[in-house]
């Protein structure tokens, strides 16, 4: 037996990340979060045989499972935690400024039933069940517009297999975008992949579930144009 093959199997190489880890230097309130309640809160890079149960992560079983990748500020988390006590929801975000924004929406309005991965989502699906998200959102991504880096953008192939097989049967895929060209390549990605119908694809909110909050980024970008709102449902699997 070789080596490697005591040590275990190495794991996968971990996935190449472009965008801003930290931004401006953070208040000492905020630093105080990080430090203190996010290691409370902070799910754990998996390791290659890890299998995480979300509904475990909580400390109150919850309905479902919600996820969001790339939280940004973190008040639209924060909004469905609080109006859907009964759900569990994981935000998901590399960038450091965002992590302690939604660290005190947390703190400020009492929520439990938050918990964060700080770190690549795409470190994190491989570890979660078949069918085990109730909910999946991603909302105005880094639109990445340049051709050459279409590859970065998170709407591809890959990740929606990833996302099909997380989401249970009916469970919903929501994406915004504010930029024309990544509106575009979601709406084409999205309509040709087997494992999801469309529900919506709107640039009017008034058409959208009443329980769709605003992004403080959506906030800002209808001063220059309406964003693009996807709505999809994942297909029954066939048995």
């Amino acid at each position: 037996m070789s080596e490697s093959e005591e040590k275990g199997a190495a794991a996968p190489p971990r996935p190449r990340f472009y965008g801003r880890r930290s931004g401006k230097a953070l208040r000492r309130n905020a630093l105080d979060l990080l430090g203190g309640l996010l290691p409370q809160l902070a799910i754990a890079v998996p390791g290659p045989e890890l299998r995480i149960e979300p509904s475990a992560l909580f400390a109150s079983p919850p309905d479902q499972v919600w996820l969001e990748v790339g939280f940004g500020g973190g008040e639209h988390l924060a909004d469905l935690a609080e109006a859907n006590p009964r759900i569990g929801l994981i935000g998901c975000e590399v960038f450091r400024n965002g992590i302690a924004s939604l660290l005190g929406h947390v703190q400020s309005r009492g929520l439990d039933n938050i918990r964060i991965f700080p770190d690549d989502v795409r470190q994190l699906l491989p570890a979660l069940p078949d069918g085990s998200l109730g909910r999946v959102f991603v909302l105005f991504p880094d639109p990445w517009p340049k051709t050459r880096h279409a590859y970065r953008r998170f709407i591809c192939p890959d990740n929606l297999d990833v996302l099909a097989r997380v989401l249970m049967d009916g469970g919903e895929l929501r994406v915004a975008s504010d930029d024309p060209i990544y509106a575009a390549w979601a709406a084409r990605h999205l309509a040709e992949h087997a494992g999801f119908e469309k529900v919506h694809a709107t640039t009017r909110r008034e058409s959208l579930p009443l329980d769709w909050p605003q992004t403080r980024y959506e906030q800002k970008c209808l001063a220059q144009r309406a964003p693009t709102f996807f709505l999809y449902r994942r297909r029954p699997r066939v048995v």
